[in-house]
């Protein structure tokens, strides 16, 4: 789980940060909310990567993770002036964001009653 941790402290840096210059440093609308998009997306999956050390549930980390580079890569890499053709990828993502919940949801389930 230490890898995981040390990527989503990474990536929330990195959300915070593209965040951070939808705000601040770019004027194209669009670019702007492709740009808080994926930060939004990416940060509220970085805290889930750490919701997920008290189930233990393995899969949902790196499913999360790989939903983050994924979905808010291409958003990020769009808003930066990438090519539009990133966005048929975007639902990939979010496709890893949902097995990630799923995997998720399937630990907690099996988790013993507290």
């Amino acid at each position: 789980m230490r890898t995981a941790f040390v990527a989503a402290a990474l990536a929330g840096l990195a959300c915070v940060g593209f965040g951070a210059f939808a705000a601040h440093g770019i004027d194209d609308p669009k670019a702007q909310e492709w740009l808080r998009t994926g930060a939004l997306y990416g940060f509220v999956h970085v805290l889930a990567v750490f919701a997920t050390e008290r189930l233990g549930s393995r899969p949902a980390p790196w499913l999360f993770l790989a939903g983050v580079v994924v979905f808010s890569g291409s958003l990020f890499a769009m808003g930066l002036g990438g090519p539009l053709w990133l966005g048929a990828v975007t639902p990939l993502g979010g496709l890893s964001f949902m097995a990630g919940w799923a995997a998720l949801a399937w630990a907690a389930a099996r988790a013993p009653r507290s």
